[in-house]
């Protein structure tokens, strides 16, 4: 009998071709999805950080050595308070970082003089909207010594 050739295997089933609903991100996609959603609405949500810009104008500012920012709630709590030190006088301008919402708040700063041992307080209304950036311009008050 003449050699035959053993049969040949059957042949092997094409991979199945995978759908990309059956891929394993398809799957966690609902969950990235919210994910995703929730980070957007708790920064859209928070506070915003605004700057507080001072400007210094009129005489007297050369002789300051500190500045205490008090910024107040309608109640006097203390919501944000910073201090900054100047070896002669203050720049210009000084910015501050503060978390407020839209509103009415009170800001006190406590100034420093060079040579006087009592500090020189200012009162000013921050109006805030919309803005990120609130600018005023501070003038000391005229020393009665």
């Amino acid at each position: 009998m003449a050699d035959t050739p053993p049969p040949a295997p059957p042949p092997a089933p094409a991979p199945e071709r995978r759908g990309w609903r059956s891929h394993p991100l398809a799957k966690r996609l609902p969950l990235l999805l919210l994910a995703a959603l929730g980070f957007w609405l708790w920064q859209t949500s928070g506070t915003p950080e605004r700057e507080l810009r001072l400007q210094f104008d009129g005489a007297g500012w050369s002789a300051a050595r500190a500045l205490d920012l008090q910024v107040l709630d309608e109640e006097g709590k203390v919501l944000k308070r910073e201090e900054r030190f100047f070896s002669s006088g203050p720049p210009p301008e000084v910015t501050f970082q503060v978390d407020l919402p839209e509103g009415v708040w009170r800001a006190r700063l406590f100034v420093k003089l060079e040579g006087r041992e009592d500090r020189v307080r200012l009162d000013e209304s921050l109006s805030v909207g919309e803005d990120r950036y609130i600018v005023r311009q501070l003038r000391l008050p005229p020393s009665g010594r």
